[in-house]
């Protein structure tokens, strides 16, 4: 048996892994919304957050740019109505804005052959219509995942692209290489899907992430 994690405990997850994630609250209400907007400082993004909500955007469970309380405590009203009963324990999932035009997807899987693998790939407009994804398999010794990321087919993207900085590519393989431990480490791991990765400027800002674990839920 497998069951996925809410965004927030995925990344949690990978922050106990030693993956850095950007700070972020979760909010039963409205106004613990705002309270943690106004800690965080906005604009920020609110999201209805829970065990069974695995693809939000497709729902419309997610709101960005909030640039004020006003707003994100209307945005907060709109997602707690949007609740299904099927969503389980849902919350709201409150977090910086990350600016960036430029978004890459990593993750872990497992193959029946090569064990723990980990995956690289350019996102968002790109992925679709490029599908450009590199793997290698677990552990990522020194300058695998550098290689990792010149295996994509479009790297140049990831390079100095429309006025956008080169990526900071040891924080990017910095990743990677956590996502590999995490796989030889947690054999409960079944996969670990972190997408998008926004590149804001140079530093890769893990936005969303999921981790599916084998065995009973706890």
């Amino acid at each position: 048996m497998a069951y996925t994690l809410s965004e927030y405990e995925s990344k949690r997850l990978l922050a106990e892994h030693g993956v850095r994630v950007p700070p972020e609250s979760l909010a039963a209400s409205a106004d613990d919304a705002v309270s943690a907007g106004d800690d965080l400082g906005y604009p920020v993004v609110a999201k209805l957050c829970g065990r069974g909500i695995a693809h939000k955007s497709e729902r419309g469970l997610v709101r960005l740019g909030l640039a004020n309380a006003d707003a994100l405590r209307a945005a907060a009203g709109e997602l707690l109505a949007a609740r299904r009963p099927e969503d389980g324990d849902a919350a709201l999932l409150i977090q910086p804005m990350a600016n960036g035009r430029r978004e890459v997807i990593a993750g872990l899987v497992r193959d029946e052959q090569f064990g723990p693998c980990v995956m690289l790939g350019l996102g968002g407009v790109f992925a679709e219509a490029l599908q450009d994804v590199a793997f290698a398999v677990a552990p990522l010794e020194p300058g695998d995942a550098a290689g990792l990321i010149d295996a994509l087919e479009h790297r140049a993207i990831l390079g100095e692209f429309r006025g956008e900085p080169a990526v900071d590519t040891a924080a990017l393989a910095g990743i990677l290489e956590a996502l590999g431990r995490i796989g030889l480490e947690r054999d409960d791991v079944a996969s670990i899907d972190v997408n998008p990765l926004v590149l804001d400027g140079a530093e890769p800002v893990i936005v969303d992430a999921l981790v599916e674990l084998r065995g009973e839920p706890s």
